[in-house]
């Protein structure tokens, strides 16, 4: 679906959203701001110890916020955003023969980005993995002529403003044809993945922060925290990796640039994370403790 054109473009300037984690909220006299952000108040997320700031698309604009467009491989792209808020994740958007879909959310917008992404083809649907990547996803959603904005049913609390095009799925989803979503849980209840076979006849998959990638590039973790340091138990790092072997995938994106199975590395990230998952039950259930 392409972006709006003249008269029809919508202005996103006072979009109100968390200086910390970047994610959208309704500020109206019938549902004011919340004196704290309620996802930085999560143990998964943090408060800065200055308190809660508030900002809007408008003012990150004019402070020299912007966004980028960057193919990590045909079909996939990633928006790195320069100068922003949120906690600096690279929303990334699917290209396919039915369409497009952007897979978790920038923490801005403004019409150079609609404008390369239109240029993509639009926007078909927007699904994001958990809460902390909710980004700006209304306005998005708006941009391109009320995509459905598609969240996880356990995750459906923590939406601070409600997108106008709302689908809210449990279990797994196909958001366009060839491409499945599904719940594996962990970080959040809802948490997703997305798979989708790539151009070379790889499975690949999107995963949010449901597996975290090592910066060796050869590990993977289970975090129900990352900034907070709070490990999942080894139960649910196995749980999570039998979940991801219903799918065949050679490669496996994060949210913050890293992946495993990268050419040229020689490993399949399907095997990374069925090794990490043991490697991880086994330091958190104590099987380890004698090297400790």
């Amino acid at each position: 679906m392409a972006a709006p054109s003249g008269p029809a473009r919508f202005s996103w300037d006072e979009s109100v959203l968390c200086a910390t984690c970047g994610v959208e909220h309704e500020d109206t006299a019938s549902h004011p701001l919340p004196e704290v952000c309620a996802i930085c108040a999560d143990d998964r997320q943090y408060v800065p110890p200055a308190g809660q700031e508030w900002t809007t698309v408008g003012r990150l604009r004019a402070d020299g916020a912007s966004i980028g467009l960057r193919e990590l491989e045909p079909g996939l792209w990633s928006l790195p955003v320069s100068g922003g808020a949120g906690i600096g994740q690279r929303a990334k958007i699917l290209t396919t023969e039915h369409g497009n879909l952007m897979v978790d959310v920038p923490a801005y917008i403004d019409q150079e980005a609609v404008d390369a992404v239109a240029r993509l083809g639009g926007l078909a649907g927007i699904l994001a993995s958990h809460p902390h990547m909710y980004g700006v996803q209304s306005e998005w959603s708006l941009a391109f002529g009320g995509a459905p904005v598609h969240i996880s049913e356990p995750d459906v609390g923590w939406l601070a403003r409600r997108p106008a095009h709302l689908n809210v799925w449990s279990g797994t989803l196909q958001p366009l044809p060839g491409v499945t979503a599904s719940q594996p849980g962990g970080h959040f209840p809802g948490s997703a993945v997305v798979h989708w076979t790539a151009a070379d006849g790889a499975g690949v998959l999107l995963n949010g922060d449901t597996v975290g990638v090592s910066r060796s590039g050869r590990w993977a973790t289970f975090m129900r925290s990352f900034p907070n340091y709070l490990p999942l138990s080894g139960a649910v790092a196995l749980r999570i990796a039998d979940h991801l072997e219903r799918y065949r995938y050679a490669r496996l994106y994060d949210n913050f640039g890293a992946v495993l199975g990268a050419p040229g590395r020689g490993q399949d990230a399907a095997d990374v994370v069925r090794r990490s998952a043991q490697r991880h039950a086994d330091w958190a259930e104590g099987r380890n403790d004698h090297l400790t």
